[in-house]
Parts: structure tokens; sequence; C-alpha cells
């Protein structure tokens, strides 16, 4: 009941996303749901009905390569949407600033799509077909995979529309898509890597250990000059917890050579679980 509901709530926000901001603009921001947009322009048929038929062949594909179960939600998913989209393009635009409706709307459309996948389904169309790549293809970024799909209609708007600018804001609609889908799905980690090479280690692991209570990883290293073997250090901490590594760092050895990249993605104890990142 509560992944249903979840869906449910997922799929009407989804719907506001089309039938507020970006149908009524004219954007057709990629996917099915674009293709649809674009050709309830060329039939006399409303946006919601084509997101349903167009997904049909789909849904087949998906029952076969994911089995019944997984595809009920989808469905309902599917129909929810056709349903409230339809519904919600008598209202018209809720913006006629053409900017604010494809930031707007390519945001809510993300995190529906974000929060349906987290509940187990899909929203249909191009959610299937990323879902099945992923199997394959693991390394590959939901968000990414979801823009050079987006990118081809997009253009194919900009042909059937003969409008430049429309063609041009459903593209950054798309962009603000993945980005926000990314963070949905994977969220981020505000992480900092940090390499610590420095005479005194074990006293700036042990402060790091005591007064922060973080990871800490010796990586036995060489000076390629001296041929002197040091300890390196090795942590990853929470992006506000890394000025008070440095202050430890600089309290300990004020020569201490330091090495601090952002870390994109961090898995295990603290940070994520690698088997949960499956969508």
């Amino acid at each position: 009941m509560k992944k249903y509901a979840i869906i449910t709530a997922a799929s009407f926000s989804y719907a506001v996303g089309v039938s507020l901001f970006t149908d009524p603009n004219n954007m057709a921001p990629g996917g099915v749901t674009g293709i649809s947009i674009i050709l309830s322009r060329l039939l006399p048929l409303p946006t919601g009905t084509l997101i349903l038929l167009l997904n049909v062949p789909i849904l087949l594909f998906a029952v076969w390569k994911f089995g019944i179960r997984f595809t009920l939600s989808t469905i309902y998913a599917i129909a929810l949407i056709s349903l409230f989209t339809n519904v919600l393009s008598a209202y018209g635009a809720a913006t006629d600033d053409i900017l604010l409706a494809a930031l707007v709307g390519g945001s809510i459309t993300a995190v529906s799509i974000g929060v349906i996948f987290r509940a187990g389904g899909t929203t249909g169309g191009m959610d299937i077909v990323v879902k099945a790549l992923r199997l394959h293809f693991p390394h590959l970024k939901t968000g990414k995979i979801f823009f050079v799909a987006d990118a081809l209609v997009v253009t194919l708007s900009g042909i059937v529309f003969r409008d430049l600018n429309a063609a041009l804001y459903a593209a950054l609609s798309a962009i603000c898509a993945s980005f926000v889908m990314d963070i949905v799905l994977y969220g981020r980690d505000e992480a900092k890597m940090q390499y610590i090479i420095s005479a005194h280690a074990e006293q700036i692991a042990g402060r790091l250990l005591s007064d922060l209570d973080i990871g800490v990883t010796y990586i036995n290293g060489q000076g390629a000059y001296s041929g002197d073997n040091k300890k390196v250090i090795l942590c990853v901490v929470k992006k506000p917890v890394s000025p008070r590594v440095e202050e430890i760092v600089r309290q300990e050895d004020p020569d201490a050579f330091m090495i601090i990249t952002s870390a994109t993605e961090v898995f295990g104890e603290g940070y994520k679980s690698y088997f949960s990142e499956r969508v």
C-alpha cells in the first residue's frame, strides 16, 4: 500500500510538470512524453492518451524482460500519468514564462521519475529502456542516459514546431531534469577525499581517529628522490568536516603535503550502500 501510495503521488506530480509547464509551452523535453507532446500537435489525440498508447509495446517488452510483477506497478503509474495529464491539461499553463516552465517542469518530472524508480516502478517509456540498459551497464548514470535520449527528441521537436527557442528551452529542461534526477537517485555525497603525506603520520592519524571519529587508511609509499619509506594517510570525510582535518594537519605538521579532491560517490559505512544503488 505504501509503495502504490508513493507511485500515485509521484504520478500526479509528474503530470503536473507535463500538463502545467512543458506541454502548454510547446516544450518536448524528451522521452515518450516528449514524443507524445509532439504527436498531440499532429494528431487529434491529447497528450495523456498518446503517452498510454506509445507505452503499450514498451510494456510488452517489460513483461518479457522484468516479469509481470514489476510491470504491474509500471502499468499503474502509466495509467495514472495518462489520466492526470489529460485532466490537468484543462487548466492550461501555470506560467507564461518559458524559462520558469522549463526549469520547474524539468525538475518536477525528474523528481517524480526518481521517486517512482525508488519505489520499484517506472513511468514507462525510456524508464524501462534505461533500467534494461543498467542491468548490463551498471556504471552508466540514469540521468545521463536520459539526457542522450532526450537530446534526440528535443531536436525532433525543433523541427516539428519550427521554433528554435522552444527547442532550446526544452533542451534546458532536459539538462535540468538530468541533474535533478541524479541527485534524487544517487544523492549528493558532498565528500572530500584527502591524501596526507607527513613524517608525523601516526600523530595525525591518531587525532583524526580520536577527535573526528573518521576512518583512516595507511598507504605505504616511498619517496622517489629520497628513497625513504613513508605512510600516506587516506581518508574520506563529509564536506563540512574537511576544514577540521586540515586544521589538525596544520597543527601536527605544518610542512605536511596534502592532496584534497571531491569524491563524487562514496559507498560504505557512513555513506551509501553499494547494493542499494541499482536504479
